[in-house]
């Protein structure tokens, strides 16, 4: 049969288009072996009670990072199969060896890369300081020699770099093909569940951002993580996607620099270090990641056009959103826009998918376009809607508590949200305009 390669849709004859991810010449041959339905033994199955079945331990054990047992929902789960992903450079590989450093102090740890030599792994562990730790290494790609020394040796975890590079050798096959992933995966999986050792798994992703390989590969392992930043910055969020053990809304941040990722202790810190005083087109927004309060610094550039259609340029967050709230801009305080470019961007590299900053773009845009700052002593946050009311937006009591923290005096937030008590002082608006007169725009 054919299988797609993005979403795992088979049939029995090639297809240029997928019919169900609509992905262009993603479907690749797979052969399938069928056993004998006379050979196959029927177990007799005896059904429980869901009152008679006892809990255990789930039996987590610390890597001693903060940030990534967090993520993890407190630690790693013993015979566990985790899945990181992320783009080429951003830190998985990075990652991984530092955790595997740190466990294998305490632990027996195996880390097999099917992309670096021995010598290139050494060189990276010298350079996060691992140089001393007792961790296994080997470079091989072929599955077969890699299960039989994990039953040689019986490590506690073992660290496979990376899944795309493995193959079977009695399977033919391009390593990273669907049907080598899926069979490989489930081999791990197999090993994992029997034997109780964790496996990280490295994935690479494809150009749309998905993990390459079947989509079955996800459901498969108990724990995926995606790695994000940008290349350009050194600023690293490690993110649950799925988390059978924890909550999937937990994400661990991480500082890149010559010396590999280091946890940041106080994110909104080090986020918001740069804002410069008395700047108009800036304004500070607590955001949240994940159940995290982290305080952005928002900055808006508008300046006279030089096209008869003026640019509207969004980083940071859906360049979309900047065309609807530039509509609400226009519509609701009654300024024409259209003679003047906007560029928006969230500094430092993050990425803000939440509605909570769309009051504090279009205070930004505002500060820009008349050339008054916004008051260092006053952050603001909540949702807009078309008719120009700024809605409720989760969290409030802790944006409010993390706003105090790094020392603002006011904050901004929609007249609907639930009070809380702390030492600054709340302000809270209904629109748009009511906004603006506090900002004195």
């Amino acid at each position: 049969m054919f299988v797609c390669g993005n979403c795992g849709y088979k049939t029995l004859k090639w297809m240029g288009r997928c019919p169900d991810c609509k992905s262009w010449d993603s479907f690749e041959e797979v052969i399938e072996k069928t056993k004998s339905s006379k050979s196959k033994k029927t177990k007799a199955l005896k059904p429980k009670y869901l009152s008679e079945v006892s809990i255990k331990e789930d039996g987590r054990f610390k890597t001693g990072i903060s940030e990534f047992d967090r993520v993890m929902g407190g630690g790693i789960v013993s015979g566990s199969l985790i899945l990181i992903s992320g783009d080429p450079g951003i830190g998985k590989s990075t990652l991984l060896l530092m955790v595997s450093g740190v466990l294998s102090r305490s632990s027996k740890v195996l880390y097999v890369s099917g992309e670096e030599s021995l010598d290139q792994i050494k060189l990276r562990a010298s350079r996060l300081g691992l140089g001393e730790e007792k961790l296994l290494t080997v470079s091989e790609t072929e599955i077969e020699s890699i299960l039989s020394l994990i039953k040689a040796e019986k490590p506690d975890v073992v660290v496979i770099d990376s899944i795309q590079t493995m193959s079977l050798t009695e399977r033919s096959g391009i390593p990273g093909s669907v049907s080598l992933v899926r069979e490989i995966t489930s081999e791990l999986m197999e090993i994992a569940k029997k034997n109780n050792i964790t496996v990280f798994i490295v994935g690479h992703i494809t150009k749309a951002g998905n993990i390459a390989g079947p989509m079955t590969l996800e459901h498969m392992v108990d724990v995926v993580l995606f790695m994000e930043g940008d290349n350009t910055h050194s600023f690293r969020l490690l993110r649950s996607k799925k988390n059978r053990y924890g909550s999937t809304n937990e994400v661990g941040i991480f500082d890149m620099d010559e010396k590999g990722l280091k946890e940041v202790s106080n994110p909104s810190l080090y986020l918001i270090s740069g804002k410069e005083k008395k700047s108009s087109g800036s304004v500070i927004t607590p955001t949240i990641e994940g159940t995290r309060p982290l305080m952005v610094e928002i900055q808006a550039l508008v300046i006279p056009t030089r096209f008869s259609y003026p640019q509207r340029v969004a980083r940071g967050f859906n360049e979309r959103k900047l065309d609807l709230l530039m509509a609400v801009f226009q519509k609701r305080l009654m300024i024409d826009m259209s003679g003047y470019d906007v560029y928006c961007n969230i500094a430092g590299g993050m990425n803000v998918f939440e509605p909570s900053i769309d009051l504090g773009v279009i205070l930004a845009i505002m500060s820009s376009l008349l050339e008054k700052p916004i008051k260092d002593d006053l952050c603001i946050v909540g949702e807009v809607g078309l008719s120009g009311e700024v809605r409720a937006v989760p969290f409030i009591t802790s944006r409010v508590k993390e706003a105090s923290k790094i020392g603002f005096k006011r904050i901004i937030v929609p007249e609907k949200a639930s009070d809380s008590k702390s030492d600054i002082k709340v302000l809270k608006v209904s629109n748009v305009a009511q906004a603006k007169e506090i900002c004195e725009l």
